[in-house]
C-alpha cells in the first residue's frame, strides 16, 4: 500500500465517520463532520498529486481513485437524504439519477479495463465532482451553523445558504447526468465489444 493508495482508500472510512458525526448530538459534531469531509475532498487531489510526484501512477490507482470518489459522494448524499438534510421526495429521484450514472460509468470503466483500456478523466467528469463537493460542503456547513452555532447568525442567512446548497445539488445532478452521457457516447464501442481508441 503506497501513499497514493492509502489516500485513495482513506475516503471510505472518512465517509462512515462523517455519517456517524452527523448523527451524534454533542456540540461540534457537525463541524467535525464538515472538516473531515473537506479532508476527504482534499485526498481526491492529493492521491493523484503524490502518485505523479513519486512516479507510481498505475491503472489500479486510477480506477480506485474514481471508485472511491463515487463511494464518498453517493454515500454522503444517500445519508443526507435519509437524515432529511436533502428536502422532499424529489431529492430521492435526483439521488437515484446520480447513483444510476455512477453505476453505469463504473461498469463502463470495468468493461474498458477488461479490454486493456483505461478511460481518461473527462473535463465534464471533473466539473461534476467539483459541483458535488460544493453541494456537500455547503449543506454540511449549514448543518454546522444550525447545530453548533445556533442563534449566532440570522435564520434568513442560514436558510439562504441552505437553499444555495440545494441549488448546488441540483446543478451537480445535471452535470453528473450530462457527463455520464458524454462518457457513454464516447465509449459506446466498448459495450459492443470493440476495443476502441483510448486516446480519441
Amino acid at each position: 500500500m503506497k501513499l497514493p493508495n492509502i489516500l485513495t482508500f482513506s475516503r471510505i472510512p472518512i465517509l462512515f465517520l462523517v455519517v456517524v458525526l452527523l448523527n451524534l448530538e454533542f456540540t461540534g459534531s457537525r463541524t467535525a463532520a464538515l472538516l473531515l469531509f473537506i479532508v476527504g475532498a482534499i485526498t481526491d487531489w492529493a492521491d493523484g498529486y503524490s502518485a505523479r510526484k513519486l512516479g507510481i501512477v498505475s491503472d489500479f490507482g486510477k480506477l480506485m481513485d474514481s471508485l472511491t470518489d463515487k463511494v464518498l459522494m453517493v454515500g454522503l448524499f444517500v445519508a443526507m437524504l435519509a437524515m432529511g438534510i436533502l428536502p422532499g421526495l424529489w431529492s430521492l429521484f435526483l439521488v437515484l439519477m446520480i447513483l444510476s450514472r455512477e453505476f453505469l460509468i463504473t461498469g463502463l470503466r470495468l468493461v474498458a479495463a477488461s479490454s486493456g483500456v483505461v478511460l481518461a478523466a473527462e473535463k465534464s467528469g471533473k466539473r461534476k465532482t467539483v459541483s458535488q463537493m460544493a453541494a456537500a460542503i455547503t449543506l454540511l456547513l449549514v448543518e454546522a451553523l444550525r447545530h453548533d452555532f445556533s442563534n449566532q447568525l440570522p435564520d434568513l442567512l442560514v436558510d439562504s445558504l441552505y437553499w444555495c446548497g440545494v441549488g448546488f445539488f441540483v446543478l451537480a445532478t445535471v452535470l453528473t447526468v450530462s457527463s455520464g452521457l458524454t462518457y457513454m457516447i464516447k465509449y459506446w464501442s466498448l459495450f459492443k465489444g470493440e476495443k476502441g481508441d483510448e486516446n480519441e
